[in-house]
């Protein structure tokens, strides 16, 4: 069974053409005209061993945020529709990432349920040209697209590119986990019989 997605979204702010395959090597084709979410969506892909093909780009001559929103909404679609039926799959990852003197921890439930909840506390600053709040702004648009349940926390850190980027780590490695199938699971895993 191929678990693949192909989406495109077309508005009046963005234009983007995303493939994905969950079942992927972490091969990543990445432009967005966003050069940190380029690098946040190369690891995503190496570290959840996606392969993730993204072209991107936007009104970034008014700012990121609908880029960035967009290019959430567009994730949350494609691993909703490459996991349909969502028979089989574990449901729930949980992953913590250090990098360097930061600690992140996310957990997944795949439920059909969107909820985030974001305990990252981040200056407002930019990395580049880049708004950290950003961040944000994708993880809620990918909750509510893909319909699950995140949750995101940095423990500590100082530097702010770690703590995103830590942040991205395992959300990955949760997804990889949450998506994997097991041989145990008849149906899905929900004593309802449906997710």
């Amino acid at each position: 069974m191929s678990r693949t997605a192909e989406i495109e979204r077309i508005t009046k702010e963005t234009r983007i053409r995303m493939s994905l395959n969950i079942d992927g090597t972490g091969e990543a084709r990445i432009s967005t005209s966003v050069p940190f979410m380029d690098h946040m969506l190369n690891l995503f892909s190496r570290h959840g061993l996606f392969d993730l093909s993204v072209e991107a780009c936007g009104d970034i001559d008014i700012d990121f945020h609908h880029t960035v929103e967009d290019m959430g909404i567009v994730l949350g679609d494609a691993f909703r529709e490459a996991l349909a039926g969502k028979k089989g799959i574990r449901r729930y990852g949980q992953a913590s990432v250090p990098m360097d003197e930061t600690l992140a921890a996310v957990s997944v439930d795949i439920s059909g349920r969107p909820y985030l909840v974001y305990n990252v506390r981040l200056p407002k600053v930019k990395l580049g040209e880049f708004d950290v709040e950003l961040a944000r702004e994708f993880f809620q648009a990918f909750v509510s697209h893909c319909g699950l349940n995140l949750h995101i926390n940095v423990m500590y850190g100082d530097n702010v590119h770690h703590m995103i980027e830590a942040c991205f780590k395992a959300f990955a490695r949760a997804m990889d986990s949450a998506t994997q199938f097991d041989p145990r699971v008849t149906g899905v895993m929900s004593t309802k019989g449906i997710l």
